[in-house]
């Protein structure tokens, strides 16, 4: 199969300035999910009673969500399959809160050919507020076809 039939961009295509980005409305099933598969039962994300006391005064998203969205970007639009998530940092602007619409982008800062790397600038927004900004770093492996 054509690596751009799976959303793959081959590395050499690859250049500073390209950006990729998904939006997603967050439920409360996503939260309920996630808090599942995770663990976190914070009760800031899963409890009404427990958040509206809660300096957000309702319940919010766990940050990892919202920030899983960049990998999603990574593995299916930029670079695409078969990329390895290298480092990404974090920094935790704002909450989403349930029926916020996350806009997660990603935007190619540099590249280092030798080394096969990547490097990104995250951001989610809502409602064109930043809510989660950061850095990444992507390997691309070679195919078998190079």
């Amino acid at each position: 199969m054509d690596d751009r039939a799976l959303g793959s961009i081959p590395f050499e295509d690859i250049h500073p300035g390209m950006t990729v980005s998904y939006s997603q409305t967050i439920t409360d099933a996503d939260i309920k999910a996630y808090a599942g598969l995770s663990g976190d039962h914070n009760p800031v994300h899963v409890s009404s009673e427990y958040a509206a006391s809660s300096r957000f005064g309702k319940r919010i998203a766990h940050g990892l969500m919202s920030a899983g969205f960049f990998s999603a970007l990574f593995g299916t639009r930029l670079p695409g399959p078969g990329c390895v998530y290298v480092s990404q940092s974090l920094n935790f602007k704002r909450p989403v809160y349930i029926d916020d619409t996350v806009t997660a982008t990603v935007k190619v800062n540099s590249i280092d050919a030798l080394q096969r790397r990547v490097f990104f600038e995250t951001l989610c927004t809502v409602g064109g507020k930043v809510v989660i900004s950061g850095e990444a770093e992507i390997y691309i492996p070679k195919s078998k076809k190079d």
